[in-house]
């Protein structure tokens, strides 16, 4: 598996793998996976060559950093990257009063929003017992974005707490070693920008948001990242689903069934990626990593035969002559890579 290597706003060096492991559906995302499937899935991971794993506190309640960590324990520290992420707390309940319906018969939690200094000590605290370890390598500020507040100003508020409190904290367990470094862990590059004017991060974990199909990060977030030696792992690369299946009937992007016009410039970009016998999956899973900013790309895999196939299309050779053809038919960015 190649390797790509971030340097830190304090100098470290980290070796991401080009192909991470993103942990959402060990917390039973749409569907209940078993304890036997689940550590099938990570030996799957594990044995493919991959060593970035990601994870959160809300992937199931709690559920994926538990499962994840039950098994990476079993490992040599030094050969696995690990990261995970704050702004939740998980207060246990009876009843679950905050479930998003994403997860799938998880643990019963109220779930607290909470960006400031002390939530971020308790965070990882609490993250350090589901794991059942006593290191996070990387920590992402999690989701201080329109998509989950609901608005530009709800979310320039969550910003504003964690700039407040919690950037200290990271700040302080950066410089002090117990992390390696830190970033944010959201669903749009605008949110990745505004807080590159306010703070000092080392990465951001983009979802979506520079792939096949969504290019606009290009015209600006994205050189002030090769500029500022910003690195990104780029999550959901196939768009919540289209650009795995194609642009077949119910096909899923950003969660939701896909509006036709995205359904036509998928069918345009697939017929291309056809002609040089290249799925749209494949070239999906590789287009990101031609950004030198991009160092990890993380599916989420859901079934051994889903991180098979992930790790097979990461040793098929894709022509440079693809992605000159996508922008000639006007379906890539002209400052693509």
């Amino acid at each position: 598996m190649k390797t790509k290597t971030l340097t830190t706003k304090l100098g470290r060096e980290i070796k991401f793998s080009e192909l991470g492991f993103g942990s959402a559906p060990l917390g039973n995302m749409h569907r209940v996976i078993s304890e036997e499937e689940c550590r099938a899935t990570i030996q799957a991971v594990l044995d493919s060559g991959v060593s970035y794993f990601d994870t959160a506190p809300f992937y199931g309640h709690g559920l994926s950093e538990i499962r994840l960590g039950k098994i990476l324990r079993e490992q040599q520290r030094e050969s696995f990257l690990l990261s995970s992420k704050i702004g939740r707390l998980l207060e246990p309940c009876i009843k679950n009063e905050d479930d998003s319906g994403i997860f799938i018969d998880v643990p019963k939690v109220n779930i607290k929003f909470d960006y400031s200094y002390d939530g971020v000590m308790q965070s990882l605290e609490d993250s350090y017992k589901r794991l059942g370890m006593d290191s996070i390598d990387i920590v992402y500020i999690h989701d201080v974005d329109i998509f989950t507040h609901g608005s530009v100003e709800a979310s320039e508020i969550r910003i504003q707490e964690v700039m407040a409190g919690g950037y200290r904290a990271l700040d302080e367990l950066r410089k002090s070693g117990t992390i390696k470094a830190f970033g944010a862990g959201v669903n749009n590059w605008e949110t990745c920008q505004r807080l590159t004017d306010l703070g000092h991060f080392d990465c951001f974990l983009l979802a979506g948001r520079y792939t096949l199909l969504e290019q606009e990060a290009l015209n600006s977030f994205l050189p002030i990242c090769e500029r500022d030696g910003i690195g990104i792992i780029l999550g959901g690369p196939y768009n919540s689903g289209i650009l795995a299946t194609g642009p077949k009937p119910g096909a899923k992007y950003n969660y939701k069934e896909a509006p036709q016009d995205i359904l036509d410039r998928v069918a345009a970009i697939d017929k291309v990626c056809q002609s040089h016998n290249v799925s749209l999956a494949n070239a999906a899973l590789r287009f990101p990593l031609c950004h030198s900013s991009v160092v990890s790309v993380i599916p989420g895999g859901k079934s051994v035969e889903e991180v098979k196939r992930n790790r097979a299309m990461m040793d098929t050779k894709i022509p440079d002559s693809l992605w000159s053809d996508l922008k000639s038919e006007d379906l890539l960015h002209p400052d693509a890579p």
